[in-house]
C-alpha cells in the first residue's frame, strides 16, 4: 500500500479492529491504517462481520422485505415524515417520505412507537439483536479512528449513550430499516436520468445528504448507495458486498468533534429500474448518535496536539447542532492527515494522494495562507513527529503568547524539547497550525531545506495584528516577500 492509494474501498475485518491490552498488534495497526485510508479517500469503508453476525443481518433484511411488502400502498397522513429536526431523537416506528420514495421503520430502545388508531403491528424481526450488533461495531470503529488520530482511548464516551441504557433512558442512536422504491408504494414522481450505458436510473429529488451521526453502518440487499470521494466523484460503494459485509461512513457529528479532520460522507441512493423486483431495495442502517444533553467539543483534539480551526473552537450543544442546516458545498475538507504512528510502509500511502489532489487542474487552487498551513501540518506529521517518536518524546506545545516571551531564553520550559527535535531557533514552540506565516516558512525550511525555493507560491500573506507582535529568524534562500 506504500506509495499509492487504495484502488477501491478498504476492506477490514471487524475482529481485527477490536483493541486489546498492551501494545497494538500488527494486524490492528494495519486494519486501522486501511480503515483510515479508505475513509480519507472514499469517505467510506467495508466492514467484514463474523459469519454468525452476517446471518443475523441477512435475516433482518428478509424480515424487512416482508414487513414493507404487507404495508398499504399509501401511508396514513400521520405517518408522513416531516423531517422535523427537533424530533431527531424521538423517532420510532413506521414513517414514509413519498418525495424520497422511501419508507422506514425506526427502532429506538427505550421508546415505544405509537401506532395509528391503537392498532397492533408487528415490527421487522430481530431488531434488538441487530441494534446491539451494529452499535457495538460502530463503537469499535470509532475507537479505531481515535487511535488513528492519536487520541486517548474512548475519547467520545461522555457524549454517547450508556451501555446498557439506564432506567427510563431513551437511546439517541437509532436503527432504521428502510425500503426504497417499493413497486406497490404510491410515491411521488422522480427525476429520471439515462447514463451513457443506457440503463434507466432514478435518483430522489434531494440529490445527496450527510448523516448527522458519529458513525453510520449500512447493509442493503441490492446495490445503490453512492458516496462522493475526495475527488468529487460519486462511487457505488455497495456494488460487490459479500453476505457478511456492510458499509461504514462518518457523519457530521464526528466531523464537528474532530475539528474537520474526519470528513463526513455525502451520499445518495440510486434506485435502478425495479423490473422483476416485488420488494424494492431494502437496507438496514444504524446511526451512532451523540446524546442530546451533551456538547460537541474539540478539546480531545487540542489535547492530542492537533490544530483546531476557528469554526470549531467553541463547543456546540448537540440539540443545536441537530437543528442546524449544513450546506454540503461549504464543508471544510482536510486532505493532509496521515497516520503517522505507523511504519512508513503503512502510513506513506496518503502522501501521493495529497499531491495528486493539489496538482489536479480541476481543483480550485488554495489560498497561499492555507497552502502554508497545510504544508506546515504535513511536515509536523511526516518529519517532526517521526523524530519525536524515535527519541521517545511526547510533544506538548506551548501557548503562543507565553512562548514568545521565553523562546529566546536558556531557561525556557521548552528549551530541551526544541533542542532534541531540532526545532528552528527563534520560532515559538507552538503547533505549526498556529504559527504566523513567516514563522511557518522558517519551520518548513528547518525540516525541509530548500522548501521555499521549490514552492512557486506568490505569498502575499497578511495576518492583521501580527506584524508588530512576532519576530522570527527565517533562513529562506528564495526571494519570497512575506508580510504578516
Amino acid at each position: 500500500m506504500a506509495g499509492s492509494g487504495l484502488p477501491s474501498l478498504g476492506r477490514v475485518k471487524l475482529t481485527d479492529l477490536v483493541p486489546s491490552e498492551g501494545l497494538p498488534s500488527d494486524s490492528y495497526k494495519l486494519s486501522v491504517s486501511t480503515l483510515s485510508q479508505s475513509l480519507a479517500q472514499y469517505s467510506a469503508a467495508i466492514i467484514q462481520f463474523p459469519a454468525s453476525d452476517g446471518a443475523l443481518l441477512r435475516s433482518g433484511l428478509d424480515s424487512a422485505r416482508l414487513y414493507f411488502h404487507q404495508r398499504a400502498s399509501y401511508p396514513a397522513a400521520d405517518m408522513i415524515h416531516t423531517n422535523d429536526s427537533r424530533e431527531w431523537c424521538k423517532t420510532s416506528g413506521y414513517y414514509a417520505d413519498p418525495q424520497m420514495w422511501q419508507e422506514s421503520y425506526d427502532y429506538r430502545p427505550g421508546l415505544t412507537p405509537n401506532e395509528p388508531n391503537n392498532a397492533m403491528e408487528f415490527p421487522p424481526a430481530g431488531l434488538p439483536d441487530i441494534f446491539g450488533l451494529l452499535g457495538k461495531a460502530a463503537r469499535v470503529i470509532l475507537d479505531a479512528i481515535s487511535f488513528y488520530l492519536t487520541l486517548r482511548s474512548s475519547p467520545f464516551i461522555e457524549i454517547l449513550d450508556n451501555v446498557p441504557l439506564r432506567h427510563r433512558e431513551i437511546s439517541s442512536s437509532v436503527l432504521s430499516v428502510c425500503c426504497h422504491a417499493r413497486p406497490s408504494f404510491q410515491g411521488a414522481q422522480h427525476d429520471l436520468a439515462t447514463p451513457e450505458g443506457g440503463q434507466l436510473v432514478m435518483y430522489p429529488d434531494h440529490e445527496h445528504q450527510a448523516d448527522k451521526s458519529m458513525i453510520s453502518l449500512v447493509k442493503s440487499d441490492r446495490a445503490g448507495l453512492h458516496i462522493r470521494d475526495f475527488q468529487g466523484r460519486w462511487i457505488l460503494v455497495d456494488g460487490d458486498l459479500g453476505p457478511q459485509e456492510a458499509i461504514v461512513y462518518p457523519g457530521l457529528a464526528l466531523y464537528q468533534a474532530t475539528a474537520g479532520y474526519i470528513n463526513p460522507a455525502l451520499h445518495r441512493a440510486e434506485v435502478n429500474s425495479m423490473q422483476g423486483s416485488m420488494h424494492g431495495r431494502c437496507s438496514i442502517s444504524f446511526k451512532l448518535m451523540p446524546k442530546s444533553m451533551t456538547s460537541l467539543s474539540c478539546s480531545e483534539m487540542r489535547a492530542a496536539g492537533h490544530g483546531v480551526e476557528a469554526q470549531f473552537q467553541l463547543p456546540v450543544p448537540v440539540d443545536d447542532f441537530m437543528q442546524r442546516s449544513y450546506p454540503t458545498d461549504q464543508l471544510f475538507h482536510r486532505q493532509n492527515i496521515h497516520c503517522f504512528n505507523f511504519p512508513p510502509a503503512q502510513d506513506g500511502s496518503m502522501k501521493p494522494l495529497t499531491r495528486r489532489r493539489k496538482n489536479d487542474p480541476r481543483s480550485k487552487p488554495l489560498p497561499p495562507s492555507k497552502r502554508l498551513r497545510l504544508e506546515a501540518q504535513r511536515v509536523l506529521k511526516e518529519r517532526v513527529q517521526d523524530i519525536a517518536d524515535k527519541k521517545g518524546i511526547k510533544l506538548r506545545f506551548c501557548n503562543l503568547k507565553e512562548c514568545e516571551n521565553h523562546v529566546h531564553t536558556l531557561e525556557s520550559p521548552c528549551a530541551n524539547i526544541r533542542m532534541e527535535i531540532g526545532w528552528p531557533p527563534g520560532v515559538p514552540f507552538v503547533h505549526p497550525h498556529d504559527l504566523p506565516n513567516k514563522a511557518k516558512i522558517g519551520f518548513l525550511e528547518a525540516y525541509e531545506p530548500g522548501w521555499a525555493a521549490t514552492h512557486d507560491m506568490e505569498l502575499s500573506l497578511t495576518e492583521p495584528g501580527q506584524a508588530s507582535q512576532h519576530s522570527v529568524n527565517c533562513n529562506c534562500n528564495s526571494p519570497i516577500q512575506v508580510s504578516y
